[in-house]
């Protein structure tokens, strides 16, 4: 049970700690944004309080430092300067550090720590913020102890101020301890004339949820309890029930009283008050009582029933891959029901079409995410990258809303990697070279996302000064690329950037140089069943686009079949279809069709794959949207529309480019995925 609630711990943890490094990047663009820097605030004091309920000691203690210097920035005292937010995010990966750290890591991490705190401390200007002396100790990393509720009553003398004690402040290093709810007991506050400002009239019943142990607790109040009436009593989960059961628990009250005024009147409380069986006060501790236990009762039983959003992927997929043998059996259902005839079996086969479509759709939907949260992370990498190579760069994000399947974009985190530090690193130009080229100093990086039909296209694109293309053609020409006498255009030298290990940096740098980007780039896309063009101006800057899949799992593709043999093309690449007669000799001889009054050439899928036979008088020809240009299929006949399932090819068959995947039909039979894009190209 225990590990459970230290997994939804951390996995809060770090959803906490991604949110911290947006807020301050954020804050860093908007210093006196008074919003932002209490999200910062609000990440901070959340994981320090969470880490000390768990046993996460040494990241809370070092979290409450840091939270310190920030709620001097949001009081106004500190001003939010670039060396406090560099200082802060080396903080943020420091806590990062500790969540993921294994037990008896404590004396290393924590020297890392203390390296950060003096850093912090340089950029503000301030003593740094001292351990908390009253709380657990910070030598241990991982969680210890089990995690327990006490109740606490805290009732201090009435001449507690002129010993130097603050109350306020031990409540507080009791709130360090983990989850704490309180209610102030004001009844012996006399009135104005009789009132002493040295004296304390005010004292305190608690409820801790913590997994520090009772002596922890004891020790906040170890240097006043010679002037304080201090009780510290374990409280059962189960206790969170009625509030006359709590009343006879805390022994403030008879069970037979409680019994008589159940019988009388639901509202427990109000009648054992005005019985004089019980005090207001009393009454209002046993409240916070039961809210604070129903509260942790509702919030444990949430994550032992994973009734959140947090749905383990691997469940996510074995649901689609359910979803997905669902599909292939509906379609042999609807196969067998247009064979039976049978007007019953053929309605039921429409229902099950129909309630499968729904659940396809509903499974897909669950997968897709927002790519914002994505593209947000990179603003961490551009601040680092700009910093480190001495430039100033703007990101910009557009399209942050564009849902992508999450396996997708799991990928395409690598690829755009690369393209943001090549933009950086070759493209934007640094501060003074930008002002003499008549620029802003500050460079401008685009990323942008946008829908277009069953693909999302993702674009990078940045101001700066382009590629060189004569440096392109002559490194080309170097490496036996193309002939010295080639003529090509600038998208076409533009293309060659994506060769495996090309490179026209003059010097290997920590950043980039080797050439292993862009080729790592293009054949992620391809994977992907994706493309990707490159566009640019010399001076004016470049842009990558990546046109990717919605997803990988299902598609809505064409059934068609050629001598026997089942493929499936994808819908989104189809533009239209149509017959190819064969009596018209002149134009067949040159592989080309008249679609809309233009010429298109195309490909007999007998032909391209050996596939044994006799063409059929007439056959079908499908004009398919490719990187190469409109490009046709010659099949014998088209078969229909067909929910495929995509299944990925054994390694026998890798280098089979012109098929990306195979699906199964519903009569058992095995159809194979073209990739339309290869096989144009490849024709």
């Amino acid at each position: 049970m225990m590990d459970r609630h230290i997994a939804a711990f951390r996995e809060e943890a770090a959803e906490l700690l991604r949110e911290l490094e947006v807020s301050l990047l954020e804050l860093e663009e908007r210093p006196g944004d008074g919003e932002v820097v209490g999200r910062v605030f609000r990440a901070l004091h959340t994981i320090k309080g969470s880490g000390a309920m768990f046993g996460f000691t040494l990241l809370s203690g070092f979290t409450h430092r840091v939270e310190t210097i920030f709620d001097g920035v949001r009081e106004g005292r500190i001003a939010v300067t670039p060396p406090l937010i560099g200082a802060t995010l080396a903080a943020r990966d420091h806590i990062q550090a500790l969540l993921a750290a294994p037990e008896g890591a404590g004396s290393e991490l924590d020297g890392v720590g203390e390296g950060i705190l003096e850093q912090l401390t340089r950029a503000v200007g301030e003593p740094p913020p001292p351990p908390d002396p009253a709380g657990p100790s910070v030598s241990a990393a991982g969680p210890s102890g089990t995690i327990a509720t006490w109740r606490i009553r805290f009732e201090p003398a009435p001449d507690i101020l002129l010993t130097g004690a603050n109350p306020l402040l031990l409540l507080r290093d009791l709130r360090e301890l983990g989850n704490l709810s309180l209610v102030a007991h004001m009844d012996r506050v006399p009135d104005l004339a009789a009132f002493d400002p040295e004296q304390c009239y005010v004292h305190w019943d608690l409820i801790l949820t913590t997994a520090a142990g009772k002596d922890a607790i004891h020790d906040v109040f170890i240097f006043v309890e010679d002037r304080a009436n201090i009780s510290i009593e374990p409280v059962a989960e189960t206790a969170a029930g009625r509030l006359g059961d709590l009343l006879v628990a805390r022994g403030d009250v008879l069970p037979e009283a409680v019994e008589g005024a159940v019988k009388e009147r639901p509202r427990v409380g109000e009648l054992l008050v005005s019985r004089g069986l019980a005090s207001e006060e009393q009454v209002r501790a046993a409240l916070l009582e039961q809210q604070h236990l129903g509260a942790l009762k509702e919030k444990r039983q949430r994550v032992e029933a994973e009734s959140t959003l947090r749905v383990p992927a691997a469940k996510l997929d074995s649901l689609v891959n359910i979803v997905g043998e669902l599909v292939t059996m509906q379609a042999r259902l609807s196969g067998y029901s247009l064979e039976s005839g049978d007007a019953e079996i053929t309605f039921i086969a429409g229902e099950v079409e129909r309630l499968t479509e729904t659940l396809r759709e509903s499974a897909m939907s669950m997968r897709m995410l927002p790519i914002g949260e994505t593209f947000a992370r990179f603003k961490r990498l551009v601040r680092d990258l700009s910093s480190d190579l001495g430039k100033r760069v703007d990101l910009l994000i557009e399209g942050a809303a564009t849902e992508l399947d999450k396996s997708v974009i799991e990928v395409l985190v690598d690829p755009l990697v690369h393209l943001i530090r090549n933009a950086i690193d070759h493209g934007i130009e640094s501060p003074e070279r930008r002002a003499a080229a008549g620029k802003p100093p500050v460079g401008r990086l685009l990323l942008a996302a946008s829908h277009e039909g069953a693909f999302v296209s993702i674009r990078v694109s940045d101001d700066g000064a382009g590629l060189d293309h004569g440096a392109i053609r002559a490194r080309a020409v170097e490496r036996g690329l193309i002939a010295p006498d080639a003529l090509l255009s600038e998208q076409q030298l533009a293309a060659l950037i994506l060769k495996p290990g090309f490179s026209t940096a003059s010097a290997v740098s920590e950043i980039s140089g080797r050439g292993v980007g862009t080729d790592v780039v293009q054949r992620a896309v391809e994977d992907l069943r994706g493309t990707l063009a490159v566009q640019s101006t010399q001076g004016q800057g470049t842009s990558v686009t990546l046109r990717i899949p919605l997803t990988l799992a299902i598609i809505d593709g064409l059934l068609v079949e050629a001598g026997g043999d089942c493929f499936v093309v994808p819908l989104s690449n189809i533009s239209s279809c149509q017959e190819l007669a064969r009596e018209r000799g002149a134009v067949r001889r040159q592989s080309l069709v008249t679609v809309r009054e233009q010429l298109v050439p195309y490909v007999v899928l007998r032909e391209h794959f050996h596939i044994p036979g006799e063409a059929p008088p007439n056959e079908q020809v499908i004009i398919a949207e490719t990187r190469e240009g409109p490009c046709g299929l010659v099949v014998d006949r088209v078969i229909g529309d067909h929910h495929t399932v995509v299944k990925r090819l054994g390694n026998l068959y890798r280098h089979v480019e012109e098929v990306s995947g195979a699906t199964i039909l519903g009569n058992g039979k095995v159809a194979l995925i073209l990739d339309v894009d290869k096989l144009a190209r490849a024709a």
